[in-house]
Parts: structure tokens; sequence; C-alpha cells
């Protein structure tokens, strides 16, 4: 297989879209707005790492990584500029198995430490993401979400305790 790993181009914005329509299109626990969530931290300038996965010039895959906040329940909080969320990660369905996915978690993960990210948190399948070291942490939550499937890797320091809070883009419908 032929992968390249680069940051998406102008060029690139519509087949991501295509790509993140189709790899949840038949996903459960999904509201199908990761294509307007991808839209919308690009437009609010927050969308800091937006990596493509191309095989024989076609976009098979994408991850999108943002800045996270946390709070600590009491309406306390502090930026976590050093904290960054994962996702939404497509992978096209007939591509999917092939080692895209960890390819792009792997890139990822590896820039945000480039970057020198304290870590990075995430909402999904405990029995994917702990292959890449993520744990549900007591401590760290996800209003709204069991908390076996939020989870956090730390690079620097320990992971935070609180809550966690997204970009308003999470909230895009349209």
């Amino acid at each position: 297989m032929t992968l390249q790993l680069r940051h998406e181009t102008p060029d690139d914005i519509s087949a991501i879209e295509a790509i993140t329509v189709a790899a949840f299109a038949d996903a459960p626990h999904t509201s199908h707005t990761e294509q307007f969530i991808v839209r919308a931290l690009r437009a609010a300038n927050e969308l800091t790492l937006s990596i493509v996965a191309e095989e024989h010039g076609q976009i098979s895959g994408h991850v999108a990584l943002s800045p996270v906040t946390i709070t600590d329940g009491h309406g306390h909080g502090r930026k976590a500029k050093d904290w960054y969320g994962l996702g939404p990660i497509s992978v096209l369905p007939q591509r999917q198995g092939h080692g895209i996915g960890s390819r792009l978690m792997e890139q990822a993960l590896s820039e945000l430490r480039d970057m020198q990210a304290a870590g990075c948190v995430l909402l999904g399948d405990p029995a994917y993401y702990a292959r890449f070291g993520f744990q549900a942490r007591a401590g760290l939550q996800l209003q709204g979400v069991p908390p076996g499937y939020f989870m956090a890797l730390a690079f620097d320091g320990p992971v935070p305790e609180g809550i966690a809070h997204y970009s308003d883009a999470f909230n895009a419908a349209a």
C-alpha cells in the first residue's frame, strides 16, 4: 500500500467532507454531523491539525484535532492550550480495516508531541483506542458521555481533572 499522510490543502476540503459522511453513514452513536463539525472548526480557525491519508492520488482518510478547555466543574476553567481533542477521524468504508486509521492516529499523536502538547482526549471505542495508549480517567469527564468512552493520553505531566469542553464547532448541525 502506498499511503501518504499530509496536511490538508484547500483542494482536499470536498473530499474530506465526502469521506467523513461515508465513514459515519452506518456508525452507531452518531448524529451524522461530523462533516459539519470539521467545516465549523475550519471556519473558526480552530482546526489545529487536519491530516489526510492519500493513496494513489485519492484521499481515503482524515483526522481532525482541535483545542479543548478543561474546567474544574465549579465554573472555574483554564484554557487547556496544551490539550487537544482528536476527532472526527474518518476512513472510507471500503478502506477500513487496512491500517489507514491507525496510521492517521500515529501521525496525529506524533505531530501533537512535536508541538509539545501536554496531551490528547477523544470520544470513542475503548477497545480500539487503548492500543494507542488512551485510557478513561475517573477525574476527567465529558458531560453526557459514558465515562469509559471518553479517554485521555498524557504526553507531558498528569492528565488534568475536570470537565472537558470541545469547541462550539462541535454543536454544528449544518
